[in-house]
Order: C-alpha cells, then sequence, then structure tokens
C-alpha cells in the first residue's frame, strides 16, 4: 500500500497546518471516519519450505479476506499441502491433504476479481473453476505479473485480496520444488510442501 512521507520538522507554523488540512481533505474515507488506518489483516504461513506472510485487502475484497479468515480460524488450512505447482506462474494449495484427499469446504463466494487489485508478483487470490463464483478454500500465489488473470482481460478474472509482504523467497522455493503426476493431476510437487501452521499476527478485528 501507498505510504505519505512525513512532514518535515522544519516547515513553518502555518504552512503546516495549511498542508495538513490539505491531507485530511484528500485522504480516503477511513482516515476520516476516526480510524488511523485501513484494517488490513497479516496472516503468517509455516511450511516446510519456510515461512511467509501475507497482508489482506478486505478494503478491496472484503467477502474473500473474511471467507479466508475464517478458514485460517477454523484451522482448515494446516496440514494441508500446495497441489500445484507451476514455475512461472503460480503455486497453489488450500484444499489437499498430503494423501490429496480434497477436504471439505463451506459454500462458494461471490468472486470480487478487480481491476484495482490485478494478478501481479507477490499477490494471492482465489483459485475457482469455470464459474467465476466458485470460489471456496483454495488460494494461489503468483509468481509472475499474470495479465491474463485479471478481472475483464478474459472474463471475470480472479480476485486477489492481499499479498506476500514477507518471504517471498519461501515462495519461490516453493515454486521451484520438482513435480510429476500423482492421483491424476499434474504439476503436483513430489515431496509434498506442507502448510504447517497458519495464524493471524496482525488484525484490528
Amino acid at each position: 500500500m501507498t505510504q505519505h512521507a512525513p512532514f518535515s520538522r522544519h516547515l513553518a507554523s502555518p504552512l503546516l497546518a495549511a498542508l495538513t488540512a490539505f491531507y485530511l481533505a484528500s485522504a480516503p474515507v477511513y482516515a476520516q471516519s476516526g480510524d488511523e488506518d485501513p484494517t488490513t489483516p497479516e496472516v503468517r504461513f509455516e511450511t516446510t519450505q519456510g515461512d511467509f506472510v501475507l497482508e489482506l485487502r478486505p478494503d478491496a475484497a472484503p467477502e474473500t479476506v473474511e471467507n479466508f479468515l475464517q478458514y485460517v480460524r477454523d484451522g482448515f488450512y494446516e496440514g494441508t499441502v500446495f497441489h500445484r505447482v507451476i514455475p512461472g506462474f503460480m503455486v497453489q494449495g488450500g484444499g489437499f491433504t498430503p494423501e490429496l484427499a480434497r477436504k471439505p469446504t463451506r459454500d462458494p463466494i461471490v468472486n470480487e476479481a478487480s481491476k484495482d487489485l490485478p494478478n501481479q508478483r507477490g499477490t494471492i487470490a482465489m483459485a475457482r473453476t469455470s464459474n467465476p463464483d466458485s470460489a471456496t478454500s483454495q488460494f494461489f500465489i503468483n509468481v509472475v505479473d499474470n495479465d491474463f488473470l485479471n478481472a475483464g482481460v478474459r472474463g471475470a478474472g480472479y480476485a486477489v485480496f492481499g499479498e506476500v509482504t514477507e518471504g517471498m523467497d519461501v515462495v519461490d522455493t516453493i515454486a521451484g520444488v520438482e513435480t510429476g503426476y500423482a492421483r491424476g493431476m499434474r504439476d503436483v510437487p513430489v515431496e509434498p510442501v506442507i502448510i504447517e501452521k497458519v495464524s493471524v499476527v496482525s488484525n484490528d478485528e
């Protein structure tokens, strides 16, 4: 997210007051409502390849973020694997056990794909079928810019709801593991990449 540079301590008071008034007038609605920052939960993934941290964007994809956080709170992701790994594209997980048994999920959610949140390197988005409103628990992390997945390019697009802020090197490592065929699926890591723990580490809830 864009950060505003701090004001210089050497500005004269009238100028400082004028700049402050301009900033408040042009700030987003959440800043005017009394909240200093938008709610941006951070979630840590601990995997057999290392840890990484996500910052989520409920301001842009509220239902998607809440759905994801509910799976986190329920401990759903712990013990699941990254079951689809394609270097130069993305890593996908959140739905299968190490034995590639599919876990039961809650009902699908509405697709909140937006042109404001493109599928760029390091972003996390919801996986789904050809039905735009079919996402449940599975997600993927883009390891390159995947513009063709954006809303309006080839249809509804895939809903981005956050980004990796720490540990992108771990995601790149996952993207580089050896893969093969297993239980009728391709691009499956030969050695399972297991999600051991997922926890909310920063949240304004």
